[in-house]
């Protein structure tokens, strides 16, 4: 099954959950189940599965073939090359390209004169204006050839500007930024490329990411610490002729596999094997050759064989364009695509699957005791109701003084609860001390504060570790925080259960971990790259600084910030099943009083009423089997992938 196929099996996939989904929301509205709560997180469940992407990032040193490679596997369809693929240097600056219905296909461009300000490619997402558009004539190939060629604009500055843009002017053994006759320096017009084109795989979600080479990586750090680490599979492009490179095992281990990991996703793509095609040479000395150079790349960048793929991007474009099955199968292409597909696709659907089953779980659990709760309320009522038949008047008073000394006992309870919600509040006030974004963006100041009055190295290297320091810190509070109010709420889910017989199961955990370890993950990024003695000493204190805050720092902020939003959702999540049961266990008891009071004012006789709650009672189980039902499908769905079966049925 091609990559183009299994992705659209996928994202079948995903839009029959959605629409599962969407229905177990309806049918939660049309029974009374549901409440501002529940609704709001469905529909955030619903639009993440919308925006659902799968990212793919390309991965080189210049000229190795990655732009060939993205219109050999993802857009030989098209009949021709979309994006530019010719010697030499062609995407000079990161490039994306998706799809995003609310626009008109065109190219976003963001000048190179944006390094020199504080904010990153992120922030300049939202801010149009900074964009230069260029409009996508989709109907026209050679309209489209024509617009995409301005991912490979370069523009001439003096040496000191384009030095203070991040490029190393007459920096390592290969300069690739020289001083020209003129005294000027060419470097990429622009820093940032959006492409948005109306490709059916692009519609479905997909993202790709054409990345420069090295130099280009190193200049924008936001690649390393944002984009690439976020990519579902990394696609590191070799050249067949040359091998591992030295600046090819740079970026290998600075900004792919570091720390010696290799995450699931990253694969090695030996290009230009047609290279090796030689008329004078067999078949089985061809063979020999590409094999060599696969195990001696796998080698050097201590991978299994197995991960390194020796193809031909331009003869395998031009097979699928020709509809040339022989030259496909030689260029070793499909080879590519079915590696990618069995372990890209799977993985992505099991992330989705698992994210959205905790999610739903934790919503039909609510339901379902919601339900439980109503049965078992109307099953007590029809008890106290069968208990009265052949009783005298007497005996109804006694049952409705028992009923409303019922109701006065749990009203007396409730006094525990809002009590309850006096300390979560004070507890939640002092988790968001801890973890909110004032207190790191004072935790900010100071250091910035601490590294522009820094006189020696030592006092930068001190200060970026105290930030981090602070920032765990800031995590191991806010979890203590969290561990308070789990234990006070399982307590009281305990109490209110024995108490009341509220069917409240078991508060829902919540763990900071991943921000710690993004936290790691980061601050080891900054011991590489800036305080480590080579940079203190070789790159001006003032440079440092500005790194630091703007690449480092500001990716801190963003992992506070989805910690909080995070923590905002588990504390709306741990007190909605309280707020819904006590709610419905006092809808239950005015209930049960005012059915004893019908009947003690014979404004309604005993029979008519017991069998107008056994019709309910009915209704009530035919509604808990259609909620099984309608969790039993999205449960279903979301099973683990098992092979690309499920796939394929999709």
């Amino acid at each position: 099954m091609s990559l183009a196929n299994q992705f659209a099996a996928y994202s079948s996939w995903r839009a029959r959950l959605a629409v599962y989904i969407g229905e177990f929301q309806s049918w939660l509205s049309h029974n009374e189940l549901s409440d501002a709560q529940t609704d709001l997180r469905l529909n955030q469940l619903l639009e993440r599965l919308r925006e659902d992407r799968l990212n793919v990032a390309f991965v080189a040193e210049f000229s190795r073939g990655k732009s060939e490679l993205i219109n050999a596997i993802f857009f030989a369809d098209y009949g021709n090359r979309m994006l530019p693929s010719s010697a030499g240097r062609t995407t000079m600056c990161p490039t994306e390209l998706l799809f995003d219905a609310n626009k008109r296909p065109c190219i976003e461009l963001l000048p190179i004169q944006t390094r020199a300000s504080n904010s990153s490619v992120t922030e300049y997402k939202g801010f149009a204006d900074e964009w230069t558009t260029v409009r996508l004539d989709t109907e026209s190939p050679e309209a489209m050839q024509e617009a995409l060629r301005h991912v490979s604009e370069t523009t001439r500055v003096a040496p000191e500007d384009a030095a203070r843009l991040g490029f190393d002017v007459g920096a390592g053994e290969i300069d690739l930024y020289p001083v020209g006759d003129d005294g000027l320096v060419e470097i990429p017009r622009w820093r940032h490329a959006v492409i948005n084109f109306p490709h059916p795989l692009l519609k479905q979600g997909l993202v790709i990411l054409d990345t420069p080479g090295l130099n280009a990586i190193g200049a924008e750090p936001e690649l390393t610490l944002s984009l690439l680490p976020n990519a579902h599979a990394v696609l590191f492009i070799l050249a067949a002729d040359t091998g591992v490179t030295q600046s090819d095992l740079a970026i290998w281990k600075e900004h792919i596999c570091g720390g010696g990991t290799t995450r699931r996703g990253r694969m090695v793509v030996l290009n230009k094997i047609d290279g090796q095609w030689d008329e004078l040479k067999g078949e089985a000395e061809i063979e020999a050759e590409i094999r060599k150079q696969v195990e001696t790349s796998a080698a050097i960048l201590d991978l299994p064989a197995s991960q390194v793929f020796p193809v031909s991007a331009q003869k395998g474009l031009v097979a699928k364009i020709n509809g040339d099955d022989v030259l496909l199968e030689r260029s070793r292409l499909p080879l590519l695509e079915a590696a990618l597909s069995d372990e890209l696709i799977p993985a992505k659907r099991d992330i989705v699957s698992e994210s959205t089953n905790s999610e739903f779980s934790d919503v039909s659990q609510r339901a379902l005791g919601l339900l439980d709760s109503r049965l078992a309320g109307l099953r007590e009522q029809l008890a106290e109701l069968t208990e009265l038949r052949g009783k005298n008047k007497g005996v109804v008073e006694y049952m409705m003084g028992k009923i409303r000394t019922e109701k006065e006992e749990f009203e007396s309870g409730l006094q525990r609860y809002y009590a309850v919600r006096s300390v979560f509040s004070t507890l939640t006030n002092k988790l968001f001390g801890h973890l909110g974004i004032d207190s790191l963006r004072q935790m900010t100041r100071d250091t910035r504060s601490t590294m522009q009055d820094a006189v020696f190295s030592r006092t930068l290297s001190e200060a970026m570790a105290n930030f981090f320091g602070s920032s765990r810190e800031a995590l191991r509070k806010s979890n203590g925080e969290i561990s308070e109010i789990l234990a006070m709420m399982e307590a009281v889910y305990k109490r209110f259960a024995v108490e009341h017989g509220l069917k409240l199961g078991t508060p829902t955990t919540f763990s900071l971990l991943r921000y710690e370890k993004e936290l790691d993950r980061l601050e080891a990024w900054c011991d590489t790259h800036l305080s480590n003695m080579v940079s203190l000493l070789t790159h001006d204190k003032k440079n440092i600084t500005q790194k630091f805050f703007d690449e480092v720092a500001i990716q801190v902020r963003r992992a506070f910030e989805h910690a909080n939003r995070d923590a905002e959702t588990w504390l709306r999540t741990i007190m909605a099943p309280m707020e819904t049961q006590v709610r419905e266990h006092q809808i239950q008891l005015k209930r049960r009083l005012e059915s004893i009071k019908r009947i003690h004012q014979a404004t309604d006789t005993l029979e008519d009423r017991i069998a107008e709650l056994q019709i309910v009672e009915n209704n009530l189980l035919q509604q808990s089997q259609a909620l099984e039902d309608i969790t039993a499908h999205v449960r279903d769905m979301l099973q683990p992938v098992k092979g690309n079966q499920e796939l394929r049925a999709a």
